[in-house]
């Protein structure tokens, strides 16, 4: 009968790449997943790695093992879940998005809560490549991310699209160009990204931000307007977290004449079944994501 620990721990090494980081994910020293590692190749009387210094690949028999052993432990981890008392009302909920997401769900999921009290959410806000890293590690359920997953052990899907904004200060309503130059930029972890996706879209003259005097950088989605709000300067983010300002009066949100999105991915643990309450609260972000967005 094969050790279903032998596999957890070959699965988790075809997963991470790397000896030592297996180790550390599964509370063992890499002698020990070494050791076991060779007692799956002696089981199967097969050589599973081709190892190549600090690095290995997997033959052909390896391949075929890791698929079944993936199988193997999904239909083990859903018996457990279907063996549990899973009520669809409650238990903890570990979930992260980038700071935009997360302004609009959050407050939207705590309503939730309110309903159902027995419901209890961990919410982070946190760059794409950290939810990742938290989805492999286990330490998350569900994350949102604004691109496709690089990791092979995550599964995607799209889930809902969000508006990039052109925020000014509210007396610079449909800025021109000239407009833009004389105000300056402020910049933020994704302002490059987001300012080259809508203005180049919108403004022939743009080619990157340098183009603009920076005047400022904040790394807090709840402070980022601020600066815009005192009159000093521009910069573009996502329609959720505009709408979330708390001084509207002040600013100008810019839907420009060639409108860009981006999209937003659900991503959790490839052949990972959730508990049932974890519809509800899908269901929920999804209601919420896709309800019409603030002009």
């Amino acid at each position: 009968m094969i050790n279903i620990d032998w596999l957890q721990t070959y699965c988790t090494l075809i997963e991470t790449g790397h000896f030592t980081r297996t180790a550390e994910k599964l509370a063992m020293t890499q002698p020990g997943v070494s050791q076991q590692i060779r007692k799956l190749e002696h089981y199967y009387q097969k050589t599973l790695l081709q190892r190549e210094g600090k690095s290995f690949t997997l033959t052909e028999a390896g391949n075929q093992v890791y698929l079944q052993a993936q199988q193997t432990l999904a239909q083990l981890n859903q018996l457990e879940l279907s063996l549990k008392q899973d009520d669809p009302h409650a238990g903890l909920c570990r979930i992260a998005s980038p700071g935009s997401v997360g302004l609009k769900l959050y407050p939207n999921l705590l309503d939730l809560q309110a309903k159902y009290p027995d419901l209890v959410f961990d919410y982070k806000f946190a760059p794409n490549a950290s939810i990742e890293q938290m989805l492999a590690d286990r330490q998350l359920d569900l994350g949102f991310i604004t691109r496709p997953s690089t990791l092979s052990e995550l599964a995607t899907q799209a889930f809902a699209e969000e508006a990039l904004v052109l925020v000014t200060p509210a007396r610079y309503n449909n800025a021109s160009w000239q407009d833009l130059l004389d105000l300056g930029y402020v910049d933020h972890p994704d302002g490059a990204h987001h300012s080259q996706l809508l203005l180049s879209a919108n403004y022939p003259e743009f080619e990157q931000t340098s183009q603009f005097k920076l005047r400022g950088f904040s790394n807090q989605i709840s402070l980022i307007l601020e600066p815009i709000a005192m009159g000093l300067g521009f910069t573009v983010l996502p329609a959720h977290a505009v709408a979330a300002f708390a001084k509207p009066e002040l600013i100008a949100a810019s839907h420009l004449a060639n409108p860009v999105s981006e999209t937003i991915y659900l991503v959790q643990r490839r052949y990972h079944r959730l508990a049932s309450r974890f519809k509800l609260v899908t269901d929920n972000m999804q209601q919420c994501l896709v309800q019409k967005q603030p002009d």
